[in-house]
């Protein structure tokens, strides 16, 4: 099967990160240098927002990357965070009434399993009763982005949830210290997951006899299922995984700053749209992904940054449209990303 070779990937990477810098000096208003005030504005407790802002744009985007290369396209990764999103923030609200207490770890858990249950019955409709990957993506989102600004209305009587808790702050001993560097060491625990969860997925992917049955299955299913493995089985994992991961990212957004808000386009805010075109930046590689996640956060993180610290007025919404601008800049100049060939495409075992 075909991969992308180093340079390419590396050609997308940097492709992407030039285009970042350069949408971000032309957003400085007045045309003030940029440069002249960053090294004030890039410190450690910048880097740590950043990544703590790549969360949720990773994790979705890594779960498309299992959907998606096991041969089920799943643009509802928006819809699968705001179910995680508001799951964690209602479950720690319900906890606190029960003798187990407003448990985090447990609420978090709890998100999870909701958002997988969601993607579980986008599986079923794609899958089962074969009906079209988009569209059924396309609700999915929908419904998420309607039931959850309803609930809330219902349990809390308003769409933006009251302060239910926060996850604690991990610290690694002795490098938390450190002068300078030590906030790059203290994070939530979402981070620290989000650390082991991309090397984790590039080995699954690339090292494992179940990568192996993902990319078949996205690839060239006829032959997976000729060699005896299940399809609809494979497919299941990889959609399932999806939602898995979209759980951890939309709960680590909601439970790392303690409320829902489910105003506008709620707290998700476009994240999962963003992590859809991460991994295609990424061209399907979880490491990818996660540093085009980690630009696209940063960028959003050096916005505020800018204002808080530097007085810069730096549009938002300008800052927002900057992953779908890069997607078609990295994408037309620097190369192609090859989708599954069977992505988006049913398939009949002959059994």
């Amino acid at each position: 099967m075909n991969r992308p070779t180093v340079t390419r990937r590396q050609g997308l990477t940097i492709g992407a990160i030039l285009f970042g810098l350069l949408a971000v000096g032309l957003l400085v208003d007045g045309g003030r240098t940029l440069f002249a005030d960053v090294t004030g504005v890039i410190s450690a407790s910048y880097l740590a927002a950043a990544f703590r802002f790549t969360v949720p744009i990773a994790f979705a985007a890594m779960g498309g990357i299992f959907a998606e290369k096991a041969g089920v396209i799943n643009i509802g990764l928006e819809g699968l965070l705001i179910i995680g999103a508001f799951g964690g923030v209602a479950a720690l609200w319900g906890l606190a009434a029960t003798p187990l207490g407003p448990n985090v770890y447990l609420a978090f858990v709890l998100a999870i399993l909701a958002s997988t249950f969601v993607s579980l019955l986008f599986a079923i409709v794609c899958i089962e009763f074969k009906a079209d990957q988009i569209i059924a993506g396309l609700a999915v989102w929908l419904i998420a982005l309607g039931f959850a600004p309803f609930a809330s209305i219902v349990i809390w009587e308003r769409t933006n949830s009251p302060s239910v808790g926060t996850f604690p702050v991990w610290e690694i001993p002795i490098l938390a210290d450190l002068p300078s560097v030590g906030p790059l060491f203290s994070a939530t625990p979402p981070v620290f997951l989000l650390f082991l969860a991309v090397p984790f997925s590039w080995y699954l992917l690339n090292r494992t006899p179940f990568g192996m049955w993902i990319e078949a299955s996205g690839e060239d299913p006829k032959s997976l299922d000729t060699a005896g493995v299940s399809v609809r089985r494979v497919r299941y994992a990889g959609v399932l995984l999806s939602g898995i991961y979209c759980g951890i990212g939309g709960a680590g957004l909601a439970l790392t700053t303690g409320q829902f808000v489910g105003s506008g386009e709620t707290m998700v805010d476009g994240r999962g749209w963003i992590g859809l075109t991460a991994y295609l930046i990424g061209n399907y590689n979880p490491i990818g992904a996660f540093l085009a996640s980690f630009l696209f956060a940063a960028l959003d993180a050096l916005q505020l940054q800018l204002q808080q610290i530097a007085g810069y007025d730096v549009s938002a919404t300008l800052v927002g449209i900057i992953p779908y601008i890069a997607v078609l800049i990295v994408l037309t100049f620097i190369g192609r990303t090859r989708m599954p060939s069977a992505a988006g495409k049913h398939y009949e075992s002959d059994e």
